[in-house]
């Protein structure tokens, strides 16, 4: 099992599951129930800590970058990122009436009251809300951004490699089995197969969005550059399909830049921008998160408004900065928001969980490609004119 990647994993977790809720004796499904409580329990109690650990250092350190150049490459980020969201949430609001016709059900507009209870509860209180730890994160990292201090940025960067441990060594080995658990207990309420239904859909839509945001990216940049966009997303490909084997942004690094410097940016732009760029740079993430949120917003028999999601997709933009480089991270920074915005509860959590997990390959490989756009553009929009040239050299 060990071998297995987090995809075959969680792919395996939601077949058994279902094979479980089938056949297995109520009292065993129980058991499931009790461990999905506990888990819960204590992704409730992280998600704080998850929060101050990403987006402080995030914000701090991105406070000390090269002026111009950092200003320059951050705009560009979040503005993908935020358009990437409106693009979701366009063609979700257009065609989810349609095709995600007669999935609705009483059964989803509370989802808790059809799922077994476990035999036992353990309380874990956060330390704290979710919004006090956003503004926490925010006054942290902004201030030192202002100061330029370096023994509380030290400080927070360790907490962070804490929180990465968290999530990398408890939190994403055992979604599988949370993941079976909550499909175990769907499949004997007799809501699996509306949902599996759910996830066939979604999971296609959110792939061809990827595909179109990559063109719109590349469409834009290559008309900046006076470059073949096709021609540039070819020389991307390999970014693209390492990223899908290792489901992170970080260690596709090496290979989104080199593959950015053979799409024409400047080495010293490249280097600076695409490590940069795979801390706070989730089109990819975003449009999934987006996509598979509104989805279960949809089953659950709520209006998709406007006014309710373009702050959700604000945040995001932020939220995610300097998730870390494992499996899952986005979806773990965005936990928070869900809650505390979208109003989501234990199980519309876990179904946004394995929703995004079934697809975090192609998100990230969506991320790092876009990577090699934004560079191209920031490369460009910093070159120097030739008539600017000539009149400093004449001067």
């Amino acid at each position: 099992m060990r071998k297995l990647g987090l995809l075959p994993k969680i792919l395996l977790g939601i077949a058994l599951g279902i094979f479980i809720g089938a056949f297995a004796p109520e009292w065993f499904v129980k058991i499931f129930a009790t461990f999905n409580g506990l888990f819960g329990n204590f992704l409730g109690f992280a998600i704080p800590l998850i929060i101050i650990g990403f987006i402080a250092p995030g914000i701090g350190s991105m406070g000390k970058g090269a002026g111009r150049l950092l200003g320059l490459t951050t705009a560009l980020a979040y503005g993908s990122t935020v358009l990437a969201g409106l693009l979701a949430f366009t063609v979700a609001k257009s065609i989810y009436p349609t095709l995600l016709t007669n999935q609705t059900s009483q059964a989803f507009e509370n989802p808790e009251e059809a799922l077994l209870k476990g035999f036992f509860i353990v309380e874990m209180p956060p330390i704290m809300g979710v919004m006090t730890a956003l503004l926490i994160a925010f006054t942290l990292g902004l201030g030192m951004a202002a100061i330029k201090g370096d023994t509380l940025q030290k400080g927070l960067n360790e907490f962070r490699n804490i929180i990465e441990l968290v999530i990398e060594k408890i939190i994403i080995p055992l979604l599988p089995i949370h993941i079976l658990g909550i499909f175990a207990n769907m499949t004997q309420g007799g809501q699996v197969s509306a949902i599996m239904s759910v996830f066939a859909k979604v999971f296609v839509m959110i792939i061809l969005l990827h595909v179109i945001f990559l063109v719109l990216q590349y469409t834009a940049a290559g008309t900046l550059r006076k470059q073949n966009p096709l021609s540039m997303m070819k020389t991307m490909l390999p970014a693209y399909f390492t990223a899908l084997g290792t489901q992170s942004s970080a260690s596709t690094i090496p290979v989104t830049l080199e593959r950015s410097k053979k799409v024409g940016a400047r080495e010293r732009i490249a280097d600076f921008s695409v490590p940069l760029l795979a801390t706070i740079h989730l089109s990819g993430s975003t449009i999934t998160l987006v996509s598979c949120a509104m989805a279960v917003m949809f089953i659950q028999g709520e209006a998709l408004q406007f006014t309710q999601l373009f702050p959700f997709i604000l945040m995001l933009g932020i939220t995610m900065i300097a998730a870390p480089g494992v499996p899952g991270g986005a979806v773990m920074a965005a936990l928070g928001l869900l809650e505390t915005m979208l109003g989501f509860g234990p199980t519309m959590t876990s179904l946004m969980i394995a929703l995004y997990l079934a697809q975090d390959s192609f998100g990230t490989a969506c991320n790092v490609t876009g990577d090699g756009a934004i560079t191209s553009m920031v490369d460009k929009l910093t070159q120097k004119k030739k008539s600017d040239v000539s009149t400093i050299k004449a001067s």
